[in-house]
């Protein structure tokens, strides 16, 4: 797969997608190169029939520390360049808010501001004992995005985001597990087995189900129902080889064998 950075490492194994976050030496601040390397590793993920599942992680021991701030000075100085920074950026996140296929957050160290952002998208974010999570934009005088801010609403609520946002303190994962914003803690040594084994049963359930469901919850989610279109997405399933391909497993006490069609 052909990227347009080095610091953004796409690869599959066998069903899975992987999409690392490779800056460790800013514990994988995210640069504006990088932003472009997660748009298109994700729509050659979207568009690969073998992919059933994508994990988002990154190396070095960090997920995301936040943007690359070095870059804003050369590259959203003016009012010109910060519309260039954001048509890049505003790719990458429509490419992770309508990414099809599950998506799984595989969190270690730090996970902070728009690191914490691309986690939210993520539909499951399983995290490292040793996992830091916060949002420091009251500390720099910024205003953190209005679409990151309702993610973090539907996960943790009204009232937890609040103090997420007012105070800018970090919270470890227990605390970050506590309050929704992770779905699972494990020791930092077994998060990759962990994330193995989720999306191993990921991938051996029916893709257009899946999708089916992943859109109606973010619909609901959103506050914004496209009835006609849930109602394609489940006409697509009912239609579909792979429910019969279902049923037939399930009469023959066998697993299915589903091929997303």
């Amino acid at each position: 797969m052909q990227l347009s950075t080095e610091k953004i490492i796409a690869r599959r194994e066998g069903a899975v997608g992987e999409l690392v976050f490779n800056n460790p030496e800013k514990r994988n601040a995210l640069s504006l190169e990088m932003w472009v390397g997660i748009a298109e590793a994700l729509e050659a993920f979207e568009a690969d029939p073998n992919v059933r599942a994508i994990v988002l992680k990154g190396a070095g021991g960090a997920f995301i520390s936040g943007a690359d701030i070095s870059q804003f000075e050369e590259r959203r100085s003016t009012a010109e360049k910060a519309a260039d920074y954001n048509a890049i950026t505003d790719k990458a996140w429509r490419a992770l808010a309508h990414a099809g296929k599950p998506v799984i957050a595989a969190i270690e160290g730090f996970c902070i501001g728009g690191g914490l952002a691309v986690a939210m998208k993520a539909d499951i974010r399983i995290a490292a004992r040793n996992a830091t999570f916060g949002v420091p934009a009251a500390r720099l005088g910024l205003a953190y995005p209005v679409e990151s801010i309702r993610d973090l609403i539907n996960l943790v609520g009204p009232s937890q985001a609040k103090w997420i946002l007012l105070t800018g303190r970090r919270i470890d994962a227990e605390i970050a597990h506590r309050i929704g914003l992770v779905d699972e803690v494990v020791e930092t040594k077994n998060l990759e087995d962990a994330v193995r084994g989720l999306t191993a049963t990921i991938a051996e359930n029916a893709p257009l189900s899946m999708l089916a469901a992943k859109e109606t919850v973010n619909q609901i989610a959103q506050g914004r129902i496209d009835k006609d279109k849930l109602a394609r997405l489940a006409t697509q399933c009912i239609e579909s080889a792979d429910f019969a391909e279902g049923r037939r497993a399930f009469m023959e006490k066998r697993p299915p064998r589903f091929q997303g069609k």
